[in-house]
């Protein structure tokens, strides 16, 4: 559609992954339904596109995957892996699910996750310098993942390290779906045989014990399969998306030193800085849908059979729905932003990660007002699903 090399974009190539948006911006402008042949797909990219696009399941759909690779690799998906659903199917798993993260249950885990972050900071004070992710962003989401699950402590680190393995790719590369590694969660399986008979108040617990009404008719409970499908979902995303948000704070408030000074002396504004932050630098760029039936844009066909990108980080930034989206505005109004998606797919667990994020910045900005970031030492990681950091030397005083 596009023979124009300043449009190119490759969305595995390291080379876009420091500073990803000069491309969105180009893309946004001159080719706002974009295709890339190399890898055979489309992409959107403005916000009114995406909007009103990702709630439109009918067309495009989740059910082969939301992912590009998962998409083009025509993997068979296992059953009850809702965020891969379409409905009637995705909206009968979703709701075993959001049983748990009800608005009032995330809110009172407060306590319990203030006591996790603090914990974790703690030791940090005096060290002088040290890494915000090794040390900070790998540990205070896995602990409280690991307390939702019911997970011991002891085995977080093992269990986490596992989830970002699987995500991991060589520069450039691709995730690896061989063997079916990504989606197996087997890892999971000696603690939900230990939990079938030493139940607890854990999510784990209630997946082995909530009856519900399946597709077919038959009131019963989740298989072992089923329930390993939905824990390693839920740990995955928990890990990474909050881990990348914390490393997106603090590399951004570096940036940002008088914003970070504002929140410093009126963390009432900390609410409104985690909305901006999960809008200029989100942890997840683009969404893949697998098209089912012909669809227009900007006066092209998308054929059926097609595979489409949504890029939530390119529409964060499109003008058109947000003044000046290049700064970074702790005041902005930012009202409905892309970053946990739209419609019947929107994440179970963003008031979760708001919640997580907001302490997590609280205690930062408490223990640790100042910082500056060693930029030569600080490293991205390498994954074709998220983008954050995979390390993050700091300098405190």
């Amino acid at each position: 559609m596009t023979t124009d090399t300043a449009l190119a974009w490759d969305p595995y190539d390291q080379a876009y992954a420091a500073d990803p948006y000069p491309i969105y911006q180009r893309l946004r402008e001159r080719a706002p339904l974009y295709y890339n042949e190399q890898y055979d797909f489309f992409a959107i990219t403005r916000f009114a596109d995406i909007e009103r696009s990702v709630p439109n399941w009918k067309t495009f759909s989740s059910a082969r995957g939301g992912v590009l690779e998962i998409i083009k690799s025509g993997m068979e998906l296992p059953p009850g892996t809702l965020i891969f659903e379409d409905p009637p199917s995705h909206d009968l798993h979703r709701g075993l699910l959001a049983r748990v993260f009800t608005p009032r249950r995330v809110l009172g885990l407060e306590p319990k996750i203030r006591e996790f972050c603090v914990r974790t900071l703690d030791p940090l004070i005096g060290a002088g310098e040290f890494d915000m992710i090794e040390d900070f962003g790998n540990e205070f989401p896995m602990r409280v993942i690991g307390m939702l699950l019911g997970i011991p402590e002891s085995d977080q680190a093992d269990i986490r390290d596992a989830g970002n393995e699987a995500l991991q790719t060589q520069p450039g590369g691709q995730m690896d779906l061989s063997g079916g590694a990504l989606m197996s969660g087997e890892i999971f399986g000696p603690y939900i045989d230990w939990r079938r008979e030493n139940p607890s108040d854990d999510l784990m617990t209630e997946l082995l014990t909530n009856e519900f009404t399946d597709e077919n008719g038959v009131t019963r409970t989740l298989t072992r399969d089923e329930i390993l499908t939905y824990v390693t979902v839920v740990a995955g995303a928990g890990n990474e998306t909050t881990g990348r948000l914390i490393g997106w704070a603090t590399s951004t408030l570096a940036k940002f030193p008088d914003a970070r000074d504002e929140l410093v002396a009126d963390p009432s504004l900390i609410p409104n800085a985690i909305e901006e932050l999960l809008r200029f630098e989100p942890p997840g760029h683009a969404l893949a849908r697998y098209v089912t039936s012909d669809v227009e844009f900007h006066g092209q066909s998308v054929p059926a059979g097609s595979t489409m990108l949504f890029v939530l980080a390119a529409a964060n930034r499109d003008p058109a729905r947000y003044p000046d989206p290049n700064t970074f505005t702790i005041r902005r109004h930012v009202g409905q932003q892309l970053t946990f998606g739209l419609g019947g797919h929107y994440c179970l667990g963003a008031a979760l990660a708001r919640l997580e994020g907001r302490i997590a910045l609280e205690e930062i900005l408490r223990h640790f007002p100042r910082w500056e970031v060693n930029w030569a030492q600080a490293k991205l990681a390498s994954t074709s699903t998220v983008r954050g950091w995979e390390s993050l030397p700091i300098t405190v005083g």
